[in-house]
C-alpha cells in the first residue's frame, strides 16, 4: 500500500485532484482540463501514478509543476482582503440587503432585489465563459461610493458590463437615455461610458461598455448608442465568439492586474 489518497477541489472554477500522504501534504496534483500530472516528488512517481489510475481520462504528461507566470506571482501575493475575484454577482448588493433587508411588508418590491436579480443573471451567464478564456469580476469598487456591476476580461478584449433589469418591459434606447417601460428617461449609456473610461484609466487598456439587459420584451433604437454594445442576458454567450485582441498572457496579466483592490483606489 503507498499510503496515497486523491482529495478533489475546486480553484477558480477548475477541478484539481490532489494526492495527499496520510499526514495531509501534498505530493501532487492532476490537472484533467490541462491533461497534466504535476508531481512535486519524482521518488513518488509510480506511487502517484497508481493511485490516479481510476481517475486518469486520456495521455497525460507528467513531470514537476510548470514555473509561475509573472500573473500568477502577483496573485499569489495579493492579500485575501484585497481580492476582489471571489466577489459574487452583485456582492455589493447582497452586502447592503444583508445589513439593511428593509421591512417586511413593501407596497412595491424593493428595487434592490430587481438590480440583484439582474447583476446575478448576467453575472452567472458572463461567468460561464470561463471556458472560453474569458475572466469575470464583479461589483468592482471605484472610489466615490460607485461600482462597477462587472468587468470581463479576455480574447476580445475588455468590457465594462452594466447590468439592467427589463423583464417584461419594452426598452426604448435614444442614446445617452435609456427608458424601460413607462418610467421616465435616464441618461444611462452617459454613465455606462464614464464607468467604462475610469477603467480604462486604470488598467491602461481600452476598455468598452456594454449594458446587459435582462429578459426585455423589446428594444427599440431611436438614436443608435455610441460605442455602447446592448445586449440580451441570453446573447452574452456570443462574446466567447469574440476574439484576436488579447493573447492569453494579455488576459492573465490584466485579470490579475483588475483583481486587486488597490488598483482602483485613484479613478
Amino acid at each position: 500500500m503507498s499510503g496515497l489518497r486523491v482529495v478533489p477541489t475546486w480553484r477558480h472554477g477548475q477541478e484539481r485532484l490532489y494526492v495527499c500522504l496520510t499526514d495531509g501534504r501534498n505530493v501532487a496534483w492532476y490537472d484533467r482540463e490541462a491533461g497534466r500530472v504535476n508531481l512535486l516528488s519524482e521518488e513518488r512517481r509510480d506511487d502517484v501514478l497508481e493511485t490516479l489510475r481510476p481517475f486518469l481520462t486520456g495521455p497525460v504528461t507528467i513531470g514537476p509543476p510548470p514555473v509561475p507566470t509573472p500573473a500568477e506571482l502577483a496573485r499569489l501575493a495579493l492579500h485575501p482582503d484585497d481580492d476582489l475575484a471571489p466577489n459574487r454577482p452583485g456582492e455589493a448588493l447582497l452586502v447592503a440587503l444583508d445589513r439593511d433587508p428593509g421591512p417586511a411588508r413593501r407596497l412595491r418590491p424593493d428595487p434592490r432585489r430587481r438590480a440583484l436579480t439582474a447583476e446575478q443573471t448576467v453575472g452567472d451567464a458572463l461567468d460561464r465563459l470561463d471556458g472560453a478564456g474569458w475572466h469575470a469580476l464583479h461589483s468592482v469598487p471605484l472610489p466615490g461610493g460607485d461600482r462597477l456591476h462587472h468587468l470581463l476580461i479576455g480574447p476580445g478584449g475588455l468590457f465594462c458590463v452594466h447590468s439592467l433589469y427589463a423583464r417584461k418591459q419594452k426598452v426604448l434606447v435614444a442614446d445617452p437615455m435609456i427608458t424601460l417601460g413607462r418610467r421616465d428617461p435616464k441618461p444611462l449609456l452617459r454613465r455606462l461610458r464614464a464607468d467604462a473610461d475610469r477603467a480604462s484609466y486604470a488598467l491602461t487598456a481600452e476598455v468598452r461598455p456594454l449594458l446587459a439587459l435582462t429578459e426585455p420584451a423589446d428594444i427599440a433604437l431611436i438614436a443608435p448608442p455610441r460605442e455602447v454594445r446592448i445586449l440580451r442576458d441570453r446573447d452574452l454567450d456570443t462574446l466567447s465568439r469574440l476574439g484576436g485582441v488579447l493573447k492569453p498572457a494579455d488576459v492573465e496579466a490584466l485579470h490579475a492586474m483588475a483583481r486587486d483592490r488597490n488598483t482602483w483606489v485613484r479613478v
